[in-house]
C-alpha cells in the first residue's frame, strides 16, 4: 500500500454556490437567459458535428445550465499532484487474457447513482461505491454505505467535509476507523456535522487497500479482476458538465489535473474492437439527469485520457 499521498478533490457540486438570481434585475435575468441560449446552441453544434462523425458523444442541457462559465471553473480548481510516495502495490500486468468487457453494475456490485449535491463529497461517494462492491463480492449482500460518516468522521485524516477530500485519505480512515455505517443508519445530508459513527451499527470494514500505478493496463487488469475502482478525473470542462452519452473525449482534457472523483465499473468498446473505440464506463455522483443515467464511457487506451488512471484506488476486504 502507498505509504503517502496528498491529493485533494475538488468536487463537481451538482448546484452553484453562488446566491440565486435576483428576480428584481431583470436585466441580469436577460443575461443568464442569453448565457443558456448560447450553451444550448453549442450543444446543438456540437452534436451536429457528432453526427458527422467530428465527436464520439453528444451533449445535452442540463441542471448546471444556469452556471456561468466563471461558476464553473471557480468549482473545478487546479490541484497539483505531488509525487507519491509508494510501497507495496499491484505490478502492470498482462491484459490478452481479460474479458473484453466488464459491466459490475450488471453483475449486482454497484448501488444506484447518488446526488451529492452542493456538498463536494464526490471524493467520499466514490469511496462507498469501491467498499459496497468489494463487500457484494464477500458477503452476496449490496449495501449502500453512509457517505455522511465518511464527510462527518475523516476529518482527522485530512479530509475537509464538504470543501474538498482525498479518495487516499478517506480508505485510511476506514481502515483506521475499524468500520463504516450504512447509509440507513447514517443517512446522508449534503452538510458538513459533526461525527457520529456509532461502531455498534458499523457494517463493513477494510483490511487494506491499494494504490494502482498509473497505467491503463494495470487498470484495466485491476477492474477485471477485483471489481469497482475509484479513480480521480480531469473533469473542469464544458463538454464534461453537459455530456450525454456517446465516448467521451476532450481534447483539452489532462493526465496530471484531477479535480472530481468518480468510481469506474467497467470497460468494452463500440463496433469492432479493432476501430480504437474503447472506453471505460464510470459511475458519476450528480444524479440521473447527467450522462447516460449518471453513467459516462470515457475514452480508454488515449494516452491516459482525462487521468482516469493517475491516481485509482481499490480497498480490501
Amino acid at each position: 500500500m502507498a505509504t503517502s499521498v496528498f491529493l485533494v478533490i475538488l468536487c463537481l457540486g451538482m448546484a452553484s454556490s453562488s446566491p440565486a438570481p435576483d428576480p428584481i434585475l431583470d436585466g441580469g435575468r436577460r443575461t443568464e437567459e442569453s448565457s443558456m441560449g448560447r450553451k444550448y446552441e453549442k450543444d446543438q453544434l456540437h452534436n451536429g458535428e457528432n453526427g458527422l462523425g467530428k465527436h464520439g458523444f453528444t451533449m445535452e442541457m442540463n441542471a448546471f445550465g444556469d452556471m456561468t462559465s466563471e461558476e464553473f471553473r471557480k468549482m473545478m480548481t487546479d490541484i497539483p499532484i505531488p509525487t507519491v510516495k509508494k510501497g507495496k502495490s499491484v505490478q502492470k500486468r498482462q491484459s490478452a487474457n481479460l474479458p473484453k468487457f466488464i459491466n459490475w453494475k450488471k453483475r449486482g456490485y454497484v448501488t444506484p447513482v447518488r446526488r451529492q449535491g452542493m456538498c463536494n463529497s464526490c471524493w467520499a461517494m466514490s469511496v462507498t461505491g469501491a467498499i459496497e462492491g468489494q463487500m457484494f463480492r464477500k458477503t452476496g449482500q449490496l449495501i449502500p454505505l453512509s457517505v455522511q460518516n465518511l464527510v462527518d468522521c475523516s476529518r482527522p485524516q485530512g479530509n475537509s467535509g464538504c470543501y474538498v477530500g482525498s479518495i487516499f485519505r478517506a480508505l485510511q480512515y476506514v481502515k483506521e476507523n475499524g468500520g463504516l455505517e450504512s447509509e440507513a443508519t447514517y443517512p446522508y445530508e449534503g452538510k458538513e456535522g459533526s461525527c457520529r459513527y456509532n461502531p455498534e451499527n458499523s457494517t463493513a470494514s477494510i483490511t487494506d487497500f491499494e494504490l494502482l500505478p498509473p497505467s491503463e493496463d494495470a487498470l484495466m487488469h485491476a477492474v477485471a479482476t477485483i471489481g469497482p475502482i475509484s479513480v480521480a478525473v480531469d473533469a473542469r470542462h464544458e463538454s464534461f458538465l453537459f455530456y450525454k452519452r456517446g465516448i467521451y473525449y476532450e481534447p483539452n482534457c489532462k493526465n496530471s489535473t484531477l479535480n472530481h472523483a468518480m468510481l469506474l465499473v467497467g470497460y468494452g468498446f463500440l463496433g469492432q474492437e479493432s476501430d480504437g473505440r474503447k472506453y471505460w464506463l464510470i459511475k458519476n455522483s450528480i444524479g440521473i439527469q447527467w450522462g447516460n443515467r449518471g453513467y459516462m464511457k470515457l475514452a480508454k487506451d488515449q494516452g491516459n485520457h482525462c487521468g482516469i488512471a493517475t491516481l485509482a484506488l481499490y480497498p480490501k476486504v
